[in-house]
């Protein structure tokens, strides 16, 4: 299944900056390993903003959350998830 995932990230000002290092160090591990599981094939920056749009490929909605509650980011989050679907316009090749 596909999702369309938005994350804006929202760290505490006065979050420890060690901890900050930490956190930010083990969020980039953990969704380039999923990326090169092929559980998350697009990830894009919004200019300007600390988020980003996904796209995440997993089995149903509960390995969805799975993946994402297992952010190391999680707990900083908001998130928004749009399940996709095939369009019939799409030209497939």
């Amino acid at each position: 299944m596909l999702y369309h995932v938005r994350m804006d990230v929202r760290l505490p000002p006065d979050l420890d900056p060690a901890e900050r290092t930490d956190i930010i160090a083990r969020e980039k591990a953990y969704s380039q390993q999923l990326q090169r599981e092929g559980k998350w094939p697009q990830i894009w920056r919004i200019a300007g903003e600390y988020a980003n749009f996904s796209i995440l490929d997993v089995a149903d909605h509960d390995e969805l959350h799975t993946l994402l509650s297992g952010l190391p980011l999680f707990p900083y989050m908001d998130i928004e998830v749009t399940p996709l679907a095939a369009h019939p316009s799409k030209v497939t090749g």
